[in-house]
C-alpha cells in the first residue's frame, strides 16, 4: 500500500510504501473492548472527614447527676455540639450523623467500586491499535464518522512533510486548508454550549475532536490549536471511534513501522 507525501502547500512531492499496519483488518469488537479498558474514570466520594469536623462526638455523658449530661432530660442520644451555654444550661444542636443538618452521608459512594480494573492482553492491545491506525486510511470509515462530509476527495492516509511541525498557528491553519480540502470543516476543534441539564452540572461546553496530527518520536509540535501525539504515545482512545481524521508526518510513518517490528 502506497501513500502520497504532501507539502505544506498541499502538493504531492513523492510516494512512499506504507507499513503493513495500515493494511490490517479492522476489528470493531476488539476496538470497543480496548476503548472501554482505556477509559479514564473519575472516582468520587465524600471526604473521609466530611461531617466529622465538629466537636460533637462523645461530649454528652449518659449517666445520672453528671455535668454536661443528657440523662433524664428527654433528649435523644444523637451526637450534639454546644452552640452556647450558661453555667450548667447548654444549647445543643445535633451534628455528625446522617439525620442531622450538615451531617455525613449515610452510605456514600466508595472509590474502590469505581476504579477501572479491566485488563487487556498485549496481543489484543496491539490488534486494537493496528485496527485504529488502519481505519484512518479507509474513506468509508471517515465518511461514516463525520456526517458533514459528503465525500472524501483526497487520498488516505494523509502524510505530510516534516516541515508542518515547525509552523506557527496562522501558518498551520493556512496549510491545513490546502492539505485537507473539503475535510477542513472538521479539522479545527469547535466549542459549543451543551443542550440540556448538563449546563448546570459543570459541563456547560462540549468540544469536537478535530484533526489529530501524529508526529515522530523525536519531533515537537509548536502550536496547540489542534491535537498532536507522538507515534509511540498513540492509544486506541485517541483514534476511537474508527475513522478519525489524522495527519501523519513522514517521521511518524517511520516510527509506526517500528511498532509493527516490535510485535
Amino acid at each position: 500500500m502506497k501513500a502520497e507525501i504532501l507539502s505544506i502547500d498541499g502538493k504531492k512531492t513523492k510516494e512512499i510504501e506504507l507499513p503493513k499496519i495500515f493494511s490490517e483488518k479492522i476489528r470493531e469488537d476488539i476496538l470497543s473492548k480496548v476503548f472501554e479498558a482505556e477509559k479514564f474514570w473519575h472516582p468520587h466520594s465524600p471526604n473521609f472527614m466530611a461531617g466529622r469536623q465538629s466537636s460533637a462526638s462523645g461530649i454528652i455523658r449518659h449517666k445520672r447527676h453528671s455535668w454536661k449530661g443528657g440523662y433524664g432530660s428527654g433528649r435523644s442520644r444523637v451526637p450534639r455540639k454546644i452552640m452556647w451555654r450558661r453555667g450548667t444550661q447548654f444549647y445543643w444542636i445535633g451534628a455528625e450523623v446522617s439525620g442531622t443538618r450538615g451531617g455525613r452521608r449515610a452510605h456514600g459512594p466508595k472509590v474502590e467500586h469505581m476504579l477501572n480494573t479491566k485488563k487487556i492482553n498485549k496481543k489484543e492491545l496491539f490488534m486494537a491499535l493496528s485496527s485504529a491506525i488502519a481505519s484512518t486510511s479507509h474513506k468509508d470509515k471517515l465518511e461514516s464518522r463525520y456526517k458533514r462530509i459528503n465525500e472524501v476527495k483526497i487520498k488516505l492516509p494523509i502524510v505530510v512533510e516534516n516541515k508542518i511541525v515547525s509552523l506557527k498557528t496562522k501558518e498551520l491553519i493556512l496549510a491545513l486548508e490546502k492539505i485537507l480540502d473539503n475535510l477542513f470543516v472538521v479539522a479545527i476543534p469547535e466549542k459549543s454550549i451543551r443542550a440540556g441539564k448538563g449546563k448546570a452540572r459543570n459541563r456547560r461546553y462540549k468540544k469536537s475532536a478535530g484533526v489529530l496530527i501524529v508526529i515522530g518520536n523525536n519531533e515537537e509540535f509548536k502550536t496547540k490549536i489542534v491535537e498532536s501525539k507522538k507515534a509511540n504515545e498513540l492509544r486506541v482512545s485517541d483514534l476511537y471511534p474508527a475513522g478519525r481524521l489524522v495527519i501523519y508526518t513522514e517521521n511518524a510513518i517511520k516510527d509506526i513501522e517500528k511498532l509493527g517490528e516490535k510485535k
